[in-house]
């Protein structure tokens, strides 16, 4: 078994989870980030310092922080999408990060001082990655971080960009309410997730299931089955049962990725 299927096993935080013991130090020494949070456009943001030396610790610290501001300011972000941009701050090391908390809390925008993203087009397609195996130990390395924020993004009305630092480095900016190709017809889609059903609720293996699906963004049974050490009828079945709920789609190969209601629900078992 891969390690990173371990990590999305643990509940969020866990850090005492084997995954987490085994990962080798990524940091040296102790890492700072700063969040700036708007209160006004037109006042000095409030500049909170996070810190640590623990390079699991310090994503799960910055993406907590990072949301818990957003929502103060009123922010709709989800925490997924939040989580998933902060990972992408392992690429720089951190190297003088700033998490910037804008226009009520639906704009956030990191930026680092790294090596930068050249391609930013490919940036956005699956399986384009520069993890190297040391970042492969606290993160799924597989080029799937973008693509996700971009589709789940694009679901809520929301828009992801990429540019480049000043002088080096990267600067991604989310913003909700911005405009998106999906984004047709909004106040029809707001009157549908009103009318939605509550959705029943999960065992722990088919939560397993989801966030699995969310680590590599498709997937089969026999790939689940073997991720999460279950039978291959059982993977089955929870993914036809989890489809039929409408959490999954099926492609033409019979391979599964989340819905807009698939993101949700990953958003509310991480919170």
């Amino acid at each position: 078994m891969r390690k990173y299927p371990r990590k999305v096993m643990a509940k969020e935080g866990n850090l005492s989870h084997p995954f987490y013991k085994n990962a080798q130090p990524l940091l040296e020494k102790e890492s700072s980030v700063r969040l700036a949070v708007y209160d006004s456009p037109t006042t000095s943001p409030r500049v909170i310092e996070l810190s640590s030396s623990n390079c699991l610790e310090f994503i799960h610290l910055l993406a907590t922080k990072t949301y818990e501001a957003s929502q103060s300011k009123g922010g709709k972000l989800p925490y997924i999408i939040i989580k998933e941009l902060v990972e992408n701050l392992i690429h720089a090391y951190f190297r003088d990060a700033i998490i910037t908390v804008l226009d009520d809390g639906n704009t956030i925008r990191i930026s680092d001082r790294g090596p930068g993203i050249k391609n930013k087009e490919k940036a956005f397609l699956p399986g384009f990655s520069t993890a190297n195996a040391q970042i492969k130990e606290y993160i799924k390395g597989v080029g799937s971080g973008l693509p996700i924020v971009k589709e789940a993004l694009s679901y809520i009305g929301g828009a992801i960009t990429i540019e480049d630092n000043l002088s080096q480095g990267t600067v991604i900016t989310l913003s909700l309410g911005a405009a998106s190709p999906r984004d047709t017809g909004g106040e029809q889609k707001e009157e549908s997730r009103k009318k939605r059903k509550p959705l029943p609720s999960l065992t722990d293996r088919q939560k397993r299931v989801l966030l699995l699906i969310m680590e590599l963004s498709l997937a089969g049974p026999s790939i689940v089955a073997k991720e999460l050490n279950i039978s291959l009828s059982t993977a089955h079945r929870d993914m036809a049962y989890l489809e039929k709920i409408d959490l999954l789609r099926c492609d033409e190969n019979g391979k599964r990725s989340l819905t807009e209601e698939g993101l949700m629900q990953i958003d509310l078992i991480l919170k």
